[in-house]
């Protein structure tokens, strides 16, 4: 929480590189752009009221202001919704009606969940649930913690607030802008500190995961399905302040996937993955498995799975050596075995 004290004990040069906003509310305060930046803004203010009195400025009227202003801001923004460690699903129903057979599923901070089931099993009603943070109060009755007790009603309505940052196994793009002018839009409206920095990173992280590079200039609706799933996933990983990332069928990207999960991993995101891919799945920490539109099992990956996985991946590199040779005109029996 935002302190008058933190305030008056930083200068006005810290406080724009730590609220980028803050222009918006100084700009009714001209007289302060003529202050020295470095001084502790009490000092400031300390001035402001011992000189003329035709300035009628009420320094502690000020101070609640500006505060209040950066507590809208960051609530705003969605950067005032504290550090979410867990996500918990308690158990409802399944389409039948028969109660779920399970205690509690939780979801932690830097893990990956994947999801699995049959076409029309009820994956994304699950997915569904944790997004809207259900409380008893959908189709399947499951409700939904956050940090073990029941979420802000912010966590559901503010417009600010989202638990979940959905990549969806389409992308398309209608503007008509290039890579960096769309994500310095997106890092503006976040009004992060050094945009251009932060939208560099994006770029090359993107471009790790993508099988083709592309550059800032390039156009975004120029791009391959593969790199507009690459550029939304370190986007999201990067810049969203959503704790939560879903993503739907990553298996059909084009991108590298286990770099793409590492990616969200590092940036602490609590990682949800719907698949049919058994390396995706054995990928994840857990899977959860669903049936008749109820959480049937909840599965954590063992360490013989992990050395199944290692096999698996061997053989998707060779089928992804053959699909490439056979892209560049190649013959499958001039491949060296690998």
């Amino acid at each position: 929480m935002i302190s008058n004290e933190s305030l008056l004990s930083a200068s006005i040069a810290t406080l724009h590189k730590e609220y980028p906003y803050i222009n918006q509310f100084l700009e009714a305060y001209p007289f302060l752009s003529r202050q020295p930046h470095d001084q502790p803004l009490a000092r400031i203010l300390l001035e402001l009221e011992s000189q003329d009195e035709d300035l009628a400025f009420d320094a502690q009227s000020f101070l609640n202001q500006m505060r209040e202003f950066i507590v809208q801001m960051q609530e705003f923004l969605g950067q005032n919704e504290g550090n979410v460690e867990v996500i918990t699903v308690l158990p409802g129903r399944d389409k039948h009606g028969n109660p779920e057979a399970y205690e509690s599923v939780e979801l932690l901070k830097g893990t990956v969940t994947s999801i699995v089931g049959p076409t029309g099993s009820g994956k994304s009603r699950l997915l569904a649930d944790i997004e809207w943070v259900a409380q008893g109060d959908t189709p399947t009755g499951r409700s939904i913690l956050v940090n073990n007790r029941p979420p802000d009603t912010d966590w559901r309505f503010a417009s600010g607030r989202k638990l979940v940052a959905q990549l969806s196994q389409n992308m398309n793009f209608v503007m008509d802008l290039e890579v960096e002018e769309f994500l310095m839009l997106h890092a503006r409206s976040r009004m992060v500190n050094d945009a251009e920095t932060l939208v560099q990173r994006i770029i090359a992280k993107a471009n790790e995961l993508a099988g083709e590079k592309f550059g800032p200039q390039t156009p975004i609706t120029a791009l391959s399905g593969g790199q507009s799933r690459a550029l939304m996933i370190a986007d999201t990983a990067i810049l969203s302040s959503s704790p939560v990332v879903l993503i739907d069928e990553i298996e059909n990207a084009g991108i590298d996937r286990r770099k793409a999960l590492e990616l969200l991993i590092r940036e602490e995101k609590i990682v949800l993955m719907a698949t049919h891919d058994p390396i995706l799945a054995l990928m994840a920490d857990q899977r959860i498995v669903i049936s008749n539109g109820g959480i049937a099992k909840l599965i954590v990956t063992t360490p013989e799975e992990k050395l199944m996985l290692s096999e698996l991946e061997h053989y998707d590199r060779k089928m992804m050596a053959f699909r490439n040779q056979l892209r560049i005109g190649g013959l499958l029996h001039e491949l060296k075995e690998s």
